[in-house]
């Protein structure tokens, strides 16, 4: 028997499983071949719209494609998590999520998809102290004499917060609870429409990131009582935290991260991975977070999927002692 057409048939089989091989490897260095979307589930102007667009710019310049912001606002950030956990799994789509990733678990009665199960960690990116803010009429100018005047102003006052179940609404909940206060929950889609109201007067006061309430306390539209980091910040050295103030321990942030539809190839998760840990310690990228009062991250792939599962295990306790719950 003529052995060479099974030697051919032999060579042609390894050779496709050769290319079999190759091909995913082909397929991340080719990544990427077009535009990616990056989905920011909150409004356009709002305190991770911006640090999102910056993050977008710096690895639209490095990457060599361009990285464009689609705000899908809504749900507590729901809305844009949905769509990502549905969107194809290439690495053409990315989530820009908060830590509200990890409230809505606890919160809401169902959800549509599952964090954990449907969507895959790429990195954590920034975090954000939150800050107590007041409406300028309101006659305090620190934390004690605030929550004097609240307390004698009972069922008088509202507080703003960028969506139920938010970290910005179970942060002020918290606050409110300690306290003693009676005051009203409104909720809005995002903290950029929260703020205008704060200083307008339509709200009395709110716990929202540093970043979005920053051009309103300069200007004097309201006034920052304390912040909630551990310790005070470089930015307001004057300025208490609420642990030193009246809460002693607390310490509440809005972090960040990046996150794609699950089964998105590894090597094109690690890919973009070391594209946000490379842009986060670009030097020109901190110095625009640091002006927005946003901290700096970066992780890696684990290091994010670790964090995650922890505060999930730490805000479904939280959620479960303030007795916070959403449809």
């Amino acid at each position: 028997m003529n052995p060479t057409p099974l030697l051919t048939r032999r060579a042609c089989l390894a050779l496709a499983a050769c290319g079999a091989l190759v091909a995913p490897a082909v397929h991340a260095q080719a990544y990427p071949a077009k535009p990616i979307t990056m989905v920011v589930p909150f409004p356009p102007g709002g305190p991770t719209d911006m640090v999102a667009r910056l993050l977008a710019q710096k690895m639209s310049e490095q990457m060599g494609q361009s990285v464009v912001v689609d705000n899908k606002p809504g749900a507590n950030g729901n809305i844009g998590g949905l769509f990502v956990s549905k969107a194809q799994a290439d690495g053409y789509t990315l989530l820009y999520n908060t830590s509200s990733i990890t409230l809505s678990p606890a919160l809401y009665k169902s959800m549509q998809y599952d964090v954990l199960r449907d969507l895959s960690p790429v990195a954590l990116t920034a975090v954000v102290p939150l800050a107590l803010v007041v409406n300028p009429a309101v006659p305090a100018n620190n934390v004690k004499d605030f929550v004097a005047y609240a307390k004698a102003n009972p069922g008088k006052l509202s507080y703003g917060s960028a969506g139920n179940g938010n970290v910005t609404h179970l942060a002020a909940y918290q606050f409110v609870k300690a306290q003693g206060i009676d005051a009203t929950h409104v909720p809005y889609r995002g903290s950029a429409p929260a703020d205008v109201d704060l200083a307008a007067g339509q709200i009395q006061f709110m716990t929202d990131t540093i970043n979005s309430v920053m051009a309103f306390v300069k200007d004097r539209r309201m006034k920052l009582l304390a912040v909630t980091t551990g310790k005070r910040m470089s930015l307001f050295p004057e300025v208490p935290t609420l642990a030193e103030t009246v809460m002693p321990g607390f310490e509440a942030g809005a972090w960040q991260g990046v996150m794609v539809p699950a089964g998105t190839p590894a090597a094109v998760v690690q890919r973009l991975n070391a594209e946000v840990n490379k842009a986060l310690q670009n030097p020109e990228l901190r110095e625009k977070l640091a002006v927005q009062g946003a901290e700096p991250l970066g992780s890696t792939v684990d290091e994010y999927g670790a964090y995650l599962r922890k505060e999930l295990a730490r805000w479904a306790g939280v959620v479960k002692a303030t007795g916070v719950t959403l449809d």
